[in-house]
């Protein structure tokens, strides 16, 4: 019974012990997390005087339940609408839409425009374009470089519109 009690006893005296590898990880877990932290909120700061520097508006909050800091900033969306001028032959509606594609994919090459695409029903507005832009009159100007705007075809509506940086479609 006595080396019973003496084994529990050494054995609990080794248990309670710190493990200083143990206590080395923790220490390495949380300076990591500490770094990480840091250049997070070291890279929102860099990114928010980006953004202010060229002009963009922008403001950000903190996700109450993450407590990550959410920058947004503002895009402009254009509503590309039924123009007026829809009297082309087959050949030439073809033509201008081979060219408004590629209108669009410069925008997008550009990184002036990061989306855009038609709408599926036959209503009067024909689709989207959200310009990554520091001003309406740049988006403006960008959206009626559009052959098809040129042409009559569409015409442009355009609003300011607000999205956090870094999320993406789902």
């Amino acid at each position: 019974m006595k080396i019973k009690i003496t084994l529990v006893a050494i054995l609990l005296a080794f248990c309670s012990c710190d493990n200083p590898k143990e206590e080395k990880k923790k220490d390495t877990f949380v300076e990591k997390e500490e770094q990480t932290f840091k250049a997070e909120k070291e890279s929102v700061t860099e990114l928010k005087k980006e953004l202010t520097d060229k002009g963009y508006q922008i403001f950000d909050y903190v996700d109450e339940k993450t407590g990550d800091t959410v920058l947004m900033q503002q895009y402009f969306i254009a509503f590309l609408k039924r123009g007026a001028n829809r009297s082309q032959n087959k050949k030439e509606a073809d033509s201008l839409q081979k060219l408004h594609l590629a209108h669009l994919g410069s925008m997008y090459e550009q990184g002036f425009a990061d989306i855009s695409g038609p709408f599926g029903d036959d209503g009067d507005i024909r689709g989207i374009t959200i310009y990554n832009v520091p001003t309406k009159q740049m988006a403006d100007s960008l959206a009626n470089m559009d052959p098809m705007v040129q042409a009559g075809r569409l015409t442009i509506e355009i609003h300011p519109w607000w999205a956090a940086k870094g999320f993406s479609l789902r």
